[in-house]
């Protein structure tokens, strides 16, 4: 298959077939005879007609390339073809959603409502009846979504597992991903500011903040030390010296989510630091693999990131000690990464199984966003980072442990911030695909 540009009318045939298929498998354990999905409606603003951007409930966009069209609904009953209410208003005010078009049109039987109201008479008739998916501000009279629980659970850890029509959507929204971010970098290196090299992205990307699957992070210097920094300074800072853009992009719901660091030509210690980081997380992408504990890997990545400190001179302690001790996660706080999908953090990442159940986090290890065992099929992020946060360092210097941290050297970086390099791997019957990388060598 050409995965550069796919097929995407057998894709989607299979990908509805397996999504047919689970449904029919929830809706049996659950005891329901309909699967219904709301679109979702807009959130406003407290005492304002101001509307929040619209977000797609991911059910809905898990069916269907469709993530403009609030009202909306769909409806699936085991043997029978899928529905979509799609609403379609008169509306002068704003952009009506286009009419339904496309290789995936053909797999639906479409339904066109002027008003929002006019939907209920294309949904079953006993809602009691229905396993119905979405928040509650989609309720029409007598139809509110309930969110049976062992529905949720059997769909969301089902949908950990990419179907081939995923992993193509997943790997175009990577090389638009990737586009962008040497956009930025070209702007980084023009000396321009962080909103300034925002709007780059954006450009390269052709989405709006609002298309995009999360806000931008975009630090220079010490601001690479704020793991969500979003402020965006307007004016560049008088000297350059290192740059985190942690930023994704989205196609047809799906979303990539990729970090780089850059040092300023003159930071030689500093791209000596991030080359290290780059090669052991190429390591941990290649752990990626079929039967693979993601916390034994996150743990595994504290030792390797401990190792880095203590060949920089940052630490004196053995990188065991560091990491038994804490000292390891004052400069690597967050965890290894997390599932990517229809959301940039997916669902299911702590679940035991399909009947739901959480497999705890490693003690020590509170932000972790995955514990499960790798899958064929699944797709996390591997983002370790080292950063210099003045909040950590501050406790650590209090402890037994600081006498073996060089604070010279920690002092002398802060002006960095720190370092994040993140990729989207999937996880197959064999080695790992690295869409992130596959995508930055295909510019």
């Amino acid at each position: 298959m050409d995965t550069q540009h796919p097929d995407l009318h057998p894709l989607f045939a299979d990908h509805v077939a397996t999504l047919k298929a689970r449904a029919d498998k929830a809706l049996l354990r659950s005891g329901h005879d309909h699967l219904v999905i709301a679109a979702g409606q807009p959130h406003y603003q407290f005492l304002d007609d101001r509307d929040y951007p619209f977000c797609v409930n991911p059910h809905f966009k898990h069916w269907l390339p469709v993530t403009k069209a609030p009202g909306s609904w769909i409806a699936y009953t085991p043997g029978r073809r899928p529905k979509l209410v799609y609403l379609q208003p008169r509306d002068y005010w704003h952009a009506v959603p286009e009419t339904p078009a496309g290789y995936w049109v053909e797999h639906f039987d479409v339904e066109i409502v002027r008003e929002a109201k006019d939907a209920r008479a294309h949904l079953p008739n006993d809602a009691a009846r229905c396993a119905i998916l979405g928040e509650a501000n989609a309720a029409l009279d007598g139809f509110a979504p309930n969110n049976p629980a062992d529905v949720l659970d059997y769909l969301h850890w089902h949908r950990s597992t990419k179907t081939p029509y995923e992993l193509a959507m997943m790997r175009v929204a990577s090389r638009i991903g990737a586009r962008a971010h040497r956009a930025a970098e070209r702007a980084f290196r023009a000396g321009v500011s962080e909103l300034d090299i925002h709007f780059a992205y954006m450009a390269a990307a052709r989405q709006t903040d609002n298309e995009l699957p999360y806000g931008n992070i975009v630090a220079l210097n010490e601001h690479c030390a704020v793991l969500h920094y979003t402020d965006l300074a307007h004016a560049p800072p008088a000297h350059l010296r290192s740059f985190l853009i942690d930023a994704g992009a989205s196609f047809h719901g799906y979303a990539c989510d990729i970090t780089r660091t850059y040092a300023a030509h003159d930071a030689g210690e500093f791209q000596a630091l991030v080359d290290a980081v780059d090669a052991a997380q190429q390591g941990f992408c290649a752990k990626v693999r079929a039967g693979q504990s993601y916390p034994e890997l996150h743990v595994h990545a504290h030792h390797v990131l401990a190792g880095i400190l203590r060949e920089h001179g940052f630490i004196r302690m053995s990188a065991e000690s560091a990491v038994e001790s804490g000292v390891s996660s004052a400069f690597f706080p967050h965890g290894l990464g997390h599932p990517i999908g229809l959301q940039v953090h997916d669902v299911a990442g702590f679940q035991a199984s399909d009947a739901g159940g959480t497999i705890a986090r490693p003690p020590g290890h509170p932000y972790l966003r995955m514990t499960r065992t790798l899958e064929p099929g699944m797709v996390v992020t591997i983002e370790p980072g080292l950063y210099f946060i003045d909040l950590l360092l501050a406790d650590l210097k209090q402890k037994p442990t600081a006498k073996d941290v060089d604070w010279d050297k920690v002092d002398a970086f802060r002006k960095y911030g720190g370092i994040r390099i993140e990729d989207d791997v999937a996880c197959t019957e064999d080695d790992p695909e690295n869409l992130t990388r596959d995508a930055f060598a295909a510019l």
